[in-house]
């Protein structure tokens, strides 16, 4: 199973098995037929993390950020969802936990499994076709839209650390009027025309707009902190890498607003948009 997991405030973790092959033994299986065999297999999903153990402040904003009437409400495809429970004493609700599975598949999650969850709540979990997930797995934390007004940011309630996508391009060669949204799903996206206001370009990997862009733009849009951003005229409505993301209400510095520049985290753990003017 590979686990990879971004934190609300708005995805690594890998297990890589070998591929084994599985036939039914016996009597039976000497002459019958080879109709099904049993392999390993890889499943990308998202692992929820909750950072409190008040269950309804947290299905509060799971709702808020993601929920069907949030501005990211698309965001998930009905991917998989790991609950990580480690939070949760021996006195955690049975009832409060089914409220927070509500949330979760009002969100398009589907959850599959949990992990570090009250010892007592074995049986009940099993009921609900929910498995034990291995812990001890290598995160890669990644971010959900959240302002960065100051440095110093209030505790968020959610984390969620999910994948890094694999390679690949999307090209875009006619303009995006306001409405229109873009979405390059596990792959980079090069659009050739001008993104007006209230369109909208998102990629897993990188954004590269070789027009004025004046709408919003999401790179690393599935947990990817090393996307970015490259327009030849920087002039957003809101940019955001892997969910840490700055809007117009904050204006660009002025060798920056309409010029050829990057948007880029930095690397120094502060997770800040850092925007650069692009050398030519």
């Amino acid at each position: 199973m590979q686990v990879d997991q971004v934190r609300f405030g708005l995805p690594t973790e890998a297990v890589r098995n070998p591929f084994m092959s599985v036939k039914p033994e016996g009597k039976a299986s000497v002459s019958a037929p080879n109709c099904f065999e049993i392999k390993s297999a890889q499943l990308s999903t998202v692992a929820l993390l909750l950072k409190s153990n008040d269950v309804q402040a947290v299905v509060m904003e799971l709702l808020k950020q993601f929920g069907p009437t949030s501005e990211n409400s698309e965001f998930f495809e009905r991917d998989a969802v790991v609950i990580d429970l480690a939070v949760m004493g021996s006195e955690a609700s049975t009832a409060e936990f089914a409220s927070l599975l509500d949330a979760i598949r009002q969100c398009h999650l589907v959850p599959v499994a949990t992990r570090n969850a009250p010892i007592a709540w074995a049986a009940y979990l099993l009921t609900l076709g929910l498995v034990d997930a291995p812990a001890e797995l290598e995160r890669v934390k990644s971010k959900a839209p959240r302002q960065l007004t100051t440095e110093s940011e209030p505790k968020q309630i959610v984390e969620v650390v999910k994948e890094v996508p694999g390679p690949g391009t999307m090209v875009v060669d006619k303009p995006l009027r306001s409405g229109q949204k873009i979405y390059a799903r596990g792959a980079d996206l090069v659009v050739l025309a001008m993104v007006n206001q209230g369109a909208e370009v998102v990629a897993d990997g990188n954004i590269h707009v070789y027009a004025p862009l004046r709408g919003k733009a999401m790179a690393g849009a599935r947990g990817n902190t090393n996307a970015r951003i490259f327009s030849t005229c920087l002039e957003p409505e809101l940019i955001s890498i892997a969910g840490v993301y700055r809007t117009s209400e904050t204006p660009l510095p002025k060798d920056i607003a309409g010029k050829a520049a990057q948007v880029r985290l930095s690397t120094d753990g502060q997770e800040k948009l850092i925007i650069e003017p692009l050398k030519t």
